[in-house]
């Protein structure tokens, strides 16, 4: 009697939780093996893009603010 307790989860983890499992773990370790996608590569091109531009213009405020305020960067 005992033995039905253990027998009876293990057969239905066996059957069904167990090929579900390896199904989806080796699905997921393909997706990430594959890399990124053209709209994923050109999404992270245009964030370079947006990224160089706030550097040109955090660059352009910094004379600025040399220029106009020359101890901005000394804290208080």
């Amino acid at each position: 009697m005992s033995m039905g307790f253990i027998v009876g989860p293990l057969i239905v983890f066996l059957v069904f939780v167990a090929p579900l499992w390896l199904i989806l773990h080796y699905r997921s370790k393909r997706q990430t093996a594959q890399g990124l996608s053209g709209e994923d590569t050109d999404k992270l091109q245009g964030l370079v893009v947006r990224a160089e531009q706030m550097q040109q213009r955090i660059v352009t405020l910094e004379k600025i603010l040399d220029a106009e305020a020359p101890h901005w960067r000394q804290k208080p």
